[in-house]
């Protein structure tokens, strides 16, 4: 018997090829393989962009949101995937993570609820630690948000008077701080329980309320407020 030829991308009908695909007939009619093929751009002697993509997806048991939590070094472990085609992936998931959050800027915050709705595509899937600020002015609509420390997987350093500077410079009126617990524990440690009210005392002095602490896991959240933390 004949050895069948493996195609190539090009090789392909058009209908399956994820760029015509979606010329012809949407970006909604693509898979997130076809849509990561097209990232992915080119494939290898052995494998197609398509091929490629669904290893990738295969990787983080064709979750995107555990996709999300891959880092570059274990991208690049994956066959076929070097730093490029990496970094690439990484910016469209990071993409992805702003877009979802750019319609909620200047939005009303009012509960952790409302915290959690903007924080956790940012910083819910990460794999190290992040603190950041959101800044409120008098009417809890939200000035900016700042990253203020990027740290390991258990823990991050977080500089007060860099806190109190930004928050002079955007006239807030009132904060929320808010990080994440890469282990998934929702349980504040002492030393988020100290750095708190660190900052709530350094912030009164300057006439400025801390209003909430959330912590976020995932799709999970605590509020020090909520349970009377503040």
């Amino acid at each position: 018997m004949d050895e069948i030829k493996k195609l190539t991308i090009k090789e392909w009908n058009a209908d399956d090829r994820p760029r015509e695909k979606m010329l012809a007939k949407g970006i909604g009619a693509l898979s997130d393989a076809e849509l990561l093929a097209i990232l992915i751009s080119t494939g290898t002697k052995s494998q197609s962009a398509l091929d490629l993509a669904r290893a990738v997806l295969s990787s983080a048991d064709n979750n995107l949101h555990l996709l999300g939590k891959r880092t570059i070094s274990d991208l690049i472990k994956i066959g076929g995937i070097g730093e490029a085609k990496a970094v690439t992936i990484m910016a469209a998931l990071e993409l992805g993570r702003r877009r979802s959050n750019a319609d909620l800027e200047r939005t009303e915050v009012r509960t952790y609820t409302d915290v959690s709705k903007i924080m956790q595509p940012i910083i819910g899937d990460l794999p190290h630690e992040e603190f950041w600020v959101m800044f409120l002015n008098r009417s809890n609509r939200v000035i900016d948000k700042v990253l203020i420390s990027s740290g390991g997987v258990s823990g991050t350093t977080v500089d007060v008077r860099i806190i109190m500077k930004k928050a002079i410079e955007r006239l807030a009126s009132s904060l929320i701080l808010v990080h994440n617990h890469p282990s998934g524990n929702l349980t504040p440690s002492a030393e988020d329980k100290n750095l708190t009210k660190r900052i709530a005392d350094a912030a009164k002095f300057f006439g400025i309320n801390v209003v909430d602490h959330v912590i976020i896991a995932d799709k999970k959240y605590y509020s020090f407020a909520e349970y009377g933390l503040m």
